[in-house]
């Protein structure tokens, strides 16, 4: 898609605008292509800052809590973001993360990682923002791993008051590969959450012993008000406190797989917002929501999901691409 500039000034958080808050790692994706001639190019990615670009570009305003160092990396992270209209607060003092990525043949990505996470310098900043947000979404490196995890938890705990929250694990065994830890520390901000994304993958590595299904209702018992698990081409399945529903995958012509799951992710966000369902007013809904009301924010997040599938790196969607929801389904409330 062309590239399309959203700006970050358009809103005012101080005279009541509604502001999101993402916070979590920003890095760049080395993607290393297979096939007869291989070639690496650099895209900048990181699960956290694909959602705030995601959530930015279908309309929500968005600022990252992140890291992006002082090197040619960290500008390009940082002039990305800026393109897209998402306003940073950026912590830390390393180099800039780096994920090499290697495509296999059906577009999948596996991933090695160079990074560090700390934003303790701007903590403070960080919880301001956080108290201004109507909602708040962390997951991934950015939740598990030390000294940055601790922060991160400490400025989810902070939001309860003031947003709803939201989490993907987004595992990465090859980071944090010490499963019984990285099973802790979900446990712990699914516990903060009122809405838990996950892959069919993290809760086989997290939970081998239970099926899908067993897994989602653990995690529902532990506090949150909607579970999403998301399976590649056999589609996502919900679950709330009073509906479970399954959809399946649009099928696209696969370009790569990166940041199809963070799409999903926003446009899941954007829904749940479409609906009046997020913040501290829309939690109580949040509790009840529809069958209907479920299936059709899983066919809007699979749709933004399919985009991004169908072409290269982590490219979501627009408002302009994917649209709002029906209003039908707005009159369902």
């Amino acid at each position: 898609m062309d590239r399309t500039t959203y700006p970050s000034d358009v809103f005012d958080t101080e005279s009541g605008g509604k502001l999101l808050t993402v916070i979590g790692e920003s890095l760049i994706d080395r993607i290393q292509s297979s096939g007869e001639l291989p070639h690496i190019t650099e895209h900048v990615g990181g699960s956290p800052l694909n959602v705030a670009v995601g959530c930015r570009r279908l309309g929500l305003p968005t600022r990252i809590v992140t890291h992006a160092g002082e090197d040619i990396q960290g500008q390009l992270i940082t002039d990305h973001l800026a393109d897209n209209g998402v306003q940073v607060l950026s912590g830390g003092t390393s180099p800039t993360s780096v994920a090499t990525a290697s495509l296999g043949p059906d577009g999948s990505a596996n991933y090695d990682f160079c990074l560090d996470w700390d934003i303790k310098n701007v903590s403070l900043a960080a919880l301001e923002s956080v108290e201004a947000s109507f909602h708040v979404h962390t997951g991934s490196i950015a939740t598990m791993l030390m000294p940055g995890a601790r922060t991160v938890y400490e400025l989810v705990q902070g939001a309860h008051e003031h947003a709803t929250v939201s989490y993907d694990p987004n595992c990465r065994p090859t980071v944090i590969p010490d499963v019984d830890y990285a099973r802790t520390q979900a446990e712990l901000f699914v516990r903060q959450s009122d809405v838990v994304k996950a892959s069919d993958e993290d809760l086989r590595w997290l939970y081998p012993e239970l099926s899908l299904h067993e897994a989602m209702a653990a995690w529902l018992g532990l506090g949150p008000a909607l579970i999403v698990v998301t399976q590649g081409p056999l589609g996502p399945m919900a679950l709330s406190r009073s509906a479970r529903v399954a959809l399946p995958a649009h099928p696209v012509a696969v370009a790569d797989t990166i940041g199809a799951g963070d799409s999903f992710m926003a446009a899941l966000i954007s829904a749940l917002d479409q609906l009046d369902l997020l913040g501290p007013r829309g939690r109580e809904g949040l509790q009840k929501i529809t069958e209907e009301n479920l299936l059709t924010i899983l066919s809007y997040a699979t749709t933004a999901s399919a985009i991004t599938c169908s072409r290269a790196g982590a490219n979501p969607p627009s408002l302009e691409e994917i649209g709002l929801l029906p209003v039908s389904v707005h009159e369902t409330q």
